[in-house]
């Protein structure tokens, strides 16, 4: 049941495309226009591509669904230049509540040190992130957004694909180097490629309501196993922007999904819950875990990302921000592969690095689903033993899984150079690196995420000699200034420290003491060219 009308509608209008006597041909046609197609095609567009990106609708805000965005997808939306219209509407947290029945078991901090640019998580209704999404796509001239364009058909070339399009004039046909799959869980081009998902779908449902109303609730993630209001079952509430609040009730294996959504069986669980009835129910669903994917996520010249190619069960916020590491993950790869900057094969480490982010999404989520809906009577035997621990053993709060949230994939690939030296510090090879607070040369102040963008960089460290190669190079101490100290401390940094960074940010070799020929092979490395050791 939705009872919020669409925010944001756009209209249909013709493409020169639709009057060739032939298929235009075009480097990349992105399909779905929810978050992670936006993504994909905004960070393509930024790195040099063309994108013409289809969707069938010609809205969205029709429910709020996913709402909530994690830090390293914060840092890549700042990249892509949306974050802070994000941050300045969304809801910021980083403290997390458990309880059993009325009782606080413990309270988790996700983000307990400084110096960092973004928070640990933001709630926001998915349709302001994607409203800001096409906002952003609008200003970039090379970026060409076809609403009512639903793709039909789909044939599969040796360079390429040819897509049938449908539109209210008439179907026409292109003709893409690539195609992005960004159309979702119920995918249609999966589904014209004969693909399947494999993997496990739980059986007890949920309900999921989106209620406006005032509260007194703290801007934290409240969740309950075996609750007053609900008892036997688990709970759990988040604060969104505009005095909305999201509420999940386990409802059971047994529940019928339609008429959990009728107004007549939400309400009084809402009241039950909330101990009135001042409030408005804007949106609500019914839902089951999946922990699915499909085996592979290249298909030849078709790339699936997002819900297309995985599904993971909402507790833990892994489904969006996974889908958004996918585009980061692709968007750098495929651009350096359409400019012939690197060659086809680098594709297949995308299907490396995020198929393993997707096999942990889903291990994380199936311990998850486990603990949150025993399924057998020795599993709600440890889930009650590790509750009852967890009031005084520290341990114990380890065990106790109440959706273990979303963290950054580290990439232990080809494209990574194994250390040589020993490291200490919080930045990991294949890791995203830590943000750190830096001034530039003229003293003003910049995070370093921001100073580096998607380009692979080297950052060095002045010990007085020239840089150790003619890439591009940041140099601390003389491009960035680490006056706190955070950017040291993060990196273990000494005189003469290099450290090679990905284009999607992530770390992908580091040195003491590094000659050029080093620093060569392993960007050679990284760009899919040498899988040897540097």
């Amino acid at each position: 049941m939705n009872t919020r009308k669409a925010l944001y509608q756009f209209g249909y209008r013709r493409s020169p495309d639709q009057d060739r006597p032939t298929p235009a041909h075009h480097p990349v046609v992105v399909v779905g226009a929810g978050p992670v197609g936006l993504c994909t095609a905004i960070d393509l567009v930024q790195r040099g591509v063309p994108v013409i990106l289809l969707d069938d609708a010609d809205r969205i805000g029709e429910g709020s669904r996913g709402i909530c965005y994690a830090k390293r997808t914060l840092e890549i939306l700042d990249r892509l230049g949306v974050a802070q219209t994000c941050l300045s509407k969304g809801v910021t947290w980083k403290v997390g509540k458990v309880f059993q029945r009325e009782e606080l078991l413990y309270a988790f901090d996700l983000l307990p040190e400084d110096g960092h640019k973004m928070p640990a998580f933001i709630n926001l209704q998915q349709y302001y992130l994607e409203h800001a999404l096409v906002e952003r796509a609008a200003q970039l001239p090379d970026l060409d957004i076809r609403w009512r364009n639903k793709a039909t058909g789909l044939k599969p070339r040796n360079d390429g694909a040819r897509l049938t399009v449908e539109t209210p004039e008439g179907s026409y046909d292109l003709d893409a180097d690539w195609v992005v799959a960004a159309d979702g869980a119920r995918s249609a081009l999966r589904s014209m490629l004969g693909l399947s998902f494999t993997g496990e779908v739980f059986e007890d449902r949920f309900l999921i309501a989106d209620v406006k109303m005032r509260g007194d609730f703290p801007t934290e993630r409240w969740f309950w196993f075996d609750p007053p209001f609900h008892d036997g079952r688990s709970a759990l509430l988040h604060k969104q922007p505009d005095d909305v609040w999201r509420i999940d009730l386990q409802l059971g294996p047994d529940a019928d999904a339609k008429a959990e959504q009728a107004p007549e069986r939400v309400l009084p669980r809402l009241r039950q819950m909330l101990g009135h009835d001042n409030f408005a129910l804007e949106w609500v669903s019914v839902y089951t875990f999946q922990c699915r994917r499909l085996e592979r996520f290249v298909h030849g010249r078709v790339v699936f990302v997002g819900d297309a190619a995985h599904q993971v069960s909402p507790f833990g916020a892994r489904g969006a921000n996974s889908g958004i590491q996918d585009a980061e993950n692709l968007a750098w790869k495929l651009a350096l592969v359409v400019n012939d900057a690197a060659p086809e094969r680098l594709m297949e480490t995308y299907e490396f690095e995020r198929s393993a982010a997707t096999d942990e999404n889903i291990g994380h989520s199936t311990r998850s689903t486990d603990f949150i809906a025993p399924r057998s009577a020795q599993e709600l035997r440890f889930r009650d033993a590790a509750l009852a621990l967890a009031r005084h053993a520290p341990f114990a709060k380890r065990m106790v899984n109440s959706g273990r949230l979303s963290t950054p994939s580290t990439y232990e690939t080809s494209l990574s150079t194994p250390d040589r030296d020993a490291w200490a510090g919080s930045a990991r090879l294949g890791a995203p690196l830590p943000d750190a607070p830096m001034r530039d040369r003229e003293g003003r102040p910049i995070w370093l995420l921001e100073a580096l963008g998607g380009q692979e960089t080297i950052l060095y460290v002045s010990n007085g000699d020239p840089p150790p190669c003619s890439c591009r190079i940041l140099t601390i101490g003389h491009d960035l200034i680490d006056e706190n100290g955070f950017f040291e401390q993060r990196f273990d940094a000494s005189p003469g420290s290099a450290y090679l960074v990905r284009p999607d940010q992530h770390l992908a070799a580091r040195w003491r003491h590094p000659d050029s020929s080093m620093i060569e092979r392993a960007t050679r490395r990284l760009r899919g060219f040498d899988g040897g050791a540097a």
